[in-house]
């Protein structure tokens, strides 16, 4: 858990949080416009879309330390490009990495790497993993801000690419020794409580079939989108609301805070509860956030801002992550969440060049904000009436119809424990 969470934390420099502090940095230095930008970083994260279901498919394959060693010195190499940039051809490359290795590869590594590693509480340890490594990316806004003040952002970037190569090969000969490949069993011992595995196999095909999958993404891939949209314009954004560029970067943090904790008590409630009810709240939350972003101001609205935001983003990455290994287990997982990450990563494409047109149409973010609430409501209602995938044996095959109707009615309410 110590080790994913600190791949997760690494990131950080691919997340939207972390590149958005040197978007006006870009901007004044390449000589290019705010749509420009926008439009090199939803190319970049589209075509690293397409690189994430073959990294899930090498988890699967060669296991989490041999890919995880590539993944971060690839992800290395593209901060370099990023720092060397000259125009926006060499941006748009330099997106594609970072995107795919640092936002989807590794995030992916990580969480794959405790979901099969764990068979107890699964839901409340990938919260935990997922808070920890969620402080560690809330650090790098920061901490690039003030190296940038310093240094330049280009040797920001450089400085970046070193220490993920520095860290990243202590927790590979050391860190994640014994994690087993997806669908073995783990070499580390239960850690105690309610068994939440294993679970049937299920074929990606017979996956891609039940509706309760499709739901899921759609939540968490409309949570990324907006929350990549605001993020990615955090500092443009806020500005408009009257905080300086300092105060916009701070807003990270509390962010960051709330998502501990969401991520804690969404992925303890996990264990016990629907998936649907929880994803459906989480979306509801972030309807909330946008609708009362026009209203901020520096200080407490800001920080309720914030919290509300970073509740909700954090909130429904915990819930698909242990979600996933419950419903279909984790003979695939890898391959699995490949596939769900490259929906996800190609939704955050979208969101900051949708927010950046609405602004230029309206001189202003407050529609582009109503509309993106509206669309998180409609997420938050439609996940409801999401159909219970229907149980299989473990050899994939459909089980008796008593076992069906006793697993609907876990949807009711609390889940019962496994055995």
């Amino acid at each position: 858990m110590v080790a994913s969470a600190l791949v997760m934390a690494l990131s950080g420099p691919g997340q939207t949080a972390g590149i958005s502090v040197f978007v006006d940095h870009m901007i004044a230095d390449l000589g290019v416009g705010r749509s420009a930008v926008s439009l090199a970083y939803m190319a970049g994260t589209l075509g690293g879309a397409l690189g994430l279901p073959w990294i899930g498919r090498a988890v699967d394959r060669f296991g989490v330390r041999r890919v995880l060693a590539c993944v971060a010195a690839a992800f290395g190499a593209f901060l370099l490009v990023l720092a060397c940039v000259q125009e926006v051809v060499g941006l748009t490359v330099g997106f594609v990495g970072a995107r795919t290795l640092g936002q989807g590869g590794m995030t992916l590594i990580a969480t794959t790497a405790v979901a099969i590693s764990v068979t107890r509480n699964r839901g409340a340890l990938l919260g935990v993993t997922s808070s920890a490594g969620a402080a560690g990316i809330s650090l790098f806004p920061l901490m690039a801000e003030r190296l940038i003040a310093l240094v330049g952002w280009r040797y920001t970037f450089a400085a970046e690419a070193v220490l993920v190569w520095v860290l990243v090969v202590p927790i590979v000969v050391w860190g994640l020794r014994g994690v087993a490949r997806p669908g073995s069993e783990p070499d580390a011992p239960d850690t105690g409580g309610p068994a939440t595995a294993p679970a049937p196999e299920w074929p990606l095909r017979a996956i891609a079939r039940t509706s309760v999958f499709w739901a899921m993404v759609a939540a968490v891939a409309c949570s990324g989108l907006v929350a990549t949209a605001v993020f990615f314009h955090q500092i443009s954004v806020l500005g408009e609301q009257g905080l300086t560029p300092t105060q916009a970067a701070a807003n990270f943090l509390p962010q960051t805070v709330a998502g501990l904790g969401a991520a804690l008590l969404f992925g303890a409630a996990a264990d016990r509860y629907s998936p649907k009810l929880l994803l459906s709240a989480a979306m509801a939350l972030h309807a909330v956030a946008l609708v009362v972003l026009p209203l901020v101001g520096p200080g407490p609205s800001a920080l309720a801002y914030g919290i509300a935001l970073g509740s909700a983003a954090s909130g429904a990455r915990a819930v698909e992550s242990a979600a996933l290994p419950y419903y279909f287990g984790t003979a695939n997982l890898g391959s699995l969440r490949g596939l769900t990450q490259s929906i996800v990563v190609a939704s955050t494409a979208v969101g900051p060049i949708l927010l950046s047109l609405a602004y230029q149409w309206a001189g202003s973010y407050r529609p582009g904000l109503l509309a993106l609430a509206l669309l998180c409501a409609v997420v938050a209602v439609a996940v409801l009436f999401a159909r219970r995938p229907l149980p299989r044996s473990h050899h994939g095959t459909p089980v008796s119809a008593d076992t069906e109707s006793r697993q609907n009615t876990e949807e009711a309410g609390e889940r019962p424990t496994r055995d």
